[in-house]
């Protein structure tokens, strides 16, 4: 294991889920945080817990990856030393409703495209080129199993998370002959906000879908993350799929009466 500590690492989507247990696993390692979302109040709260009790430097960062024009402007204007990020965790991501594709709600289609590819794309593109200017770097994508296999109702979330997955595997070309390393991380079922986002809110159909199984947590997927960030330099892992041992596949789970 090599260490990260006092590395600067960027997270998305960092008020919650797997992307608040990344800053934890990834704090406890020694690391300095960005932590980024939309939510300040609750990446405020994180940011003074975390330094607290790992005694690391937090900056939270109120950022809505889909607004190119803010993305830019707010990354580019990062402080010294927090501009030379060393590892980014693209996790900022969503699905909306549940729908027939031919039955489904235009703005969901919009937020999850927005969010889940033209946001990495966003924060890709302002943060990827000072690691290459440095001689130094690690791109950690969040996508999913639903990039591998498509279900009734997820057509379009699933298109975005195979995108995320091709992202991964064409920036890791355009990178090849630097030292720069790209990995796909891809959870299956893992209890989080998820759900309830997906069903804007209804937290009684999000329970359901975790019930009469073992989920994944956002911390067993954080772990995988930190053991992509700590191999020699050598190692690049480049795609992890991830399921919880009570499902096989995007669609297939086993549910204990």
């Amino acid at each position: 294991m090599v260490s990260i500590q006092n590395q600067i690492v960027l997270v998305t989507g960092a008020s919650s889920g797997i992307g608040e247990a990344c800053a934890q696993v990834f704090a406890q390692a020694g690391a300095n945080l960005i932590l980024s979302a939309r939510r300040l109040d609750r990446l405020e709260k994180l940011a003074q817990s975390i330094a607290d009790q790992h005694h690391v430097q937090v900056y939270p960062l109120q950022l809505d990856v889909c607004d190119r024009t803010q993305v830019e402007t707010v990354l580019s204007g990062l402080p010294e030393p927090w501009s030379n990020v060393d590892i980014l965790i693209n996790n900022a991501g969503l699905s909306r409703g549940l729908d027939k594709l031919y039955e489904g709600e235009i703005q969901d289609w919009e937020e999850m495209i927005d969010t889940n590819v033209k946001g990495l794309l966003y924060v890709t593109r302002s943060i990827v080129p000072g690691m290459v200017r440095r001689g130094q770097g690690h791109i950690i994508n969040i996508a999913s199993v639903a990039g591998h296999q498509a279900y009734p109702g997820g057509g379009v979330y699933c298109a975005t998370k195979a995108a995320v997955k091709t992202l991964s595997s064409g920036l890791k070309m355009d990178l090849l002959g630097t030292p720069i390393r790209v990995s796909n991380v891809d959870p299956g079922l893992v209890e989080t906000e998820f759900s309830q986002v997906r069903f804007h809110g209804d937290t009684e159909r999000a329970r359901t879908v975790y019930e009469g199984l073992t989920p994944l947590t956002p911390g067993d997927i954080a772990e995988v993350v930190l053991f992509c960030a700590t191999r020699p330099p050598h190692v690049s892992i480049s795609d992890v799929l991830i399921l919880a041992t009570d499902q096989a596949t995007a669609t297939m789970v086993n549910r204990r009466s």
